[in-house]
């Protein structure tokens, strides 16, 4: 009887762990970053089908969307590249989850951004990436609503110019309510964590 409670204490303190450990996973995650955030709302543009696209037409969805434009030389190509590798390493860990995610491009220089040419940009980084684009009215709107910005530069001698825009990729939820932003800066495997962080 003496030897009882010696016994029993390492017992005691693995059960006290475990109840710890279970209270624990039981926590409520910290809240998203974007949450509550006055960004996001419908929008209707054209498709790289050439077919009208809506916000509202992946609702239960989650949704990545990157503000862009296909002639771009530099960023866009490298933050979208970096966020559908990062998509594509959640496909290999999750496929289930992953196939929740639709990613979204929309182009904000619709003069050169035909159809075709949105079609060849997706294809080329990801099969599930949809294009769009549409008049300067709906993009200005499309940019407002998501807090984003761009500015069609000068046209040089030859006839080309930049675009200056935010290069930010979101993540937003079922609901279309925003989550967070995509880190594409730290490259695919620190967007495929954050897919992974609140893709449910």
């Amino acid at each position: 009887m003496h030897f009882l409670p010696a016994l029993t204490r390492p017992v005691m303190a693995s059960v006290l762990l475990m109840l710890a450990a279970c209270s624990a996973s039981e926590q409520p995650a910290a809240p998203p970053p974007l949450e509550g955030a006055a960004i996001g709302g419908d929008f209707t543009l054209t498709g790289e089908d050439g077919e009208p696209v809506s916000w509202g037409d992946f609702a239960g969805q989650y949704r990545t969307i990157y503000f862009g434009y296909t002639f771009c030389p530099d960023v866009c190509p490298v933050d979208v590249q970096r966020a559908m590798a990062g998509l594509k390493r959640f496909e290999e860990s999750d496929p289930e989850r992953a196939a929740k995610i639709q990613p979204l491009f929309v182009s904000v220089d619709p003069q050169r951004d035909t159809p075709e040419v949105l079609t060849e940009f997706t294809d080329a980084f990801h099969p599930r990436l949809i294009g769009m684009t549409g008049s300067k009215a709906q993009l200005d709107q499309v940019v407002k609503d998501f807090a984003a910005y761009y500015r069609i530069g000068e046209p040089n001698e030859a006839g080309g110019y930049l675009v200056d825009h935010t290069s930010i990729t979101y993540l937003f939820g079922p609901d279309g309510e925003p989550i967070a932003i995509l880190p594409t800066d730290e490259g695919p495997q620190a967007v495929a964590a954050e897919l992974d962080r609140w893709v449910r």
